[in-house]
């Protein structure tokens, strides 16, 4: 299952992300974390410190990563026909989760527990010629490309703000959870998000962050209803963690709060044709808005109509 946590900058879906990640890796689950922010604070919220994790980050080998994926593909003529929105088709090389392939290999390590992959830090040389998106390509072609079963889970910390609906990616998740902190300004996002996402039928659940007292508790039930899942309370452990003085356990309350957002994940069937279906739709989007144009191909001509995403059937 792809989970992705979105949220107004500041509102604490950089912490929650790790949070979560950790939770499933020290259940044992298989899991996957994903810093897909332009601010790439994930390892650092994982526990990492330092220097950067050594791995290549996504963003800087999005060709490399077309190449690999399009494989023996006949509708993809090139690495270069291929855009972040290419759906896969026969031939295209499928992933599993964590798996031994050549993407898994070269961009994955671990942070203590956690497997992490990395967009890479928006630099000097993009300033005023690309904007973050073009990153991000490279973990849109990663999610249209696995083939995740139950019980699997990636953990994407997306860009702040609504700035996701800019792209087709957040299509590509199971669950949103939208972290919201106790005030007008923590909302607001949640309300944009609730209209764009109803527009696809994607499923965005709340989750209040740096509950103080019964007032703040309230005020969340009030300005989100029922889309609110469960809250995390202000938490003294998380405090000295980013103070490097990590200590203790989380506080009961907030790993009760885990718990619920792992349940909400397990409870939810993955609907592999409605997510091939809005990965088209984008796709057709994309190639008559600008990539045909760029390309200089059909590339309505990349979609097989005789593929079937979704796992392989078990015996």
């Amino acid at each position: 299952m792809r989970i992705a946590f979105v949220g107004k900058g500041g509102s604490g879906k950089t912490t929650l992300s790790a949070l979560f990640a950790r939770h499933l890796a020290g259940s044992g689950a298989p899991v996957l974390a994903i810093d897909g922010d332009i601010n790439q604070h994930l390892a650092e919220a994982l526990g990492h410190t330092g220097a950067a994790p050594d791995a290549p980050p996504l963003g800087a080998h999005v060709r490399a990563i077309k190449e690999y994926l399009r494989g023996t593909n006949p509708r993809i003529a090139s690495a270069e026909a291929m855009i972040k929105t290419t759906p896969p088709g026969r031939g295209s090389r499928l992933l599993r989760l964590l798996g031994d392939d050549e993407l898994h290999t070269r961009h994955v390590r671990r942070v203590g527990d956690v497997p992490l992959m990395v967009t890479g830090e928006f630099d000097e040389s993009d300033l005023g010629v690309a904007c973050y998106h073009s990153k991000l390509s490279g973990v849109e072609l990663y999610l249209g490309h696995l083939v995740d079963g139950p019980g699997e889970y990636v953990v994407v910390d997306m860009t702040a703000g609504a700035d996701a609906f800019a792209s087709g990616l957040f299509t590509r998740f199971d669950m949103t959870f939208l972290v919201a902190e106790p005030t007008r300004k923590g909302v607001s996002v949640y309300r944009q998000y609730r209209d764009h996402a109803r527009e696809f039928g994607i499923r965005v659940a709340v989750v209040g962050n740096k509950v103080t007292c019964e007032d703040d508790l309230l005020f969340l039930k009030q300005e989100v209803g029922d889309d609110l899942l469960t809250h995390l309370v202000q938490s003294s452990w998380v405090r000295a963690a980013e103070q490097g003085r990590e200590q203790g356990e989380l506080e009961a309350l907030n790993v009760h709060a885990l718990n619920v957002l792992r349940e909400a994940v397990d409870a939810r069937d993955k609907d592999w044709p409605t997510a091939h279906r809005h990965a088209v739709e984008f796709h057709l989007r994309n190639a008559r808005a600008w990539a045909d144009d760029r390309t200089g191909d059909d590339l309505a001509a990349q979609v097989d109509p005789d593929f079937a995403p979704g796992p392989p059937p078990r015996h």
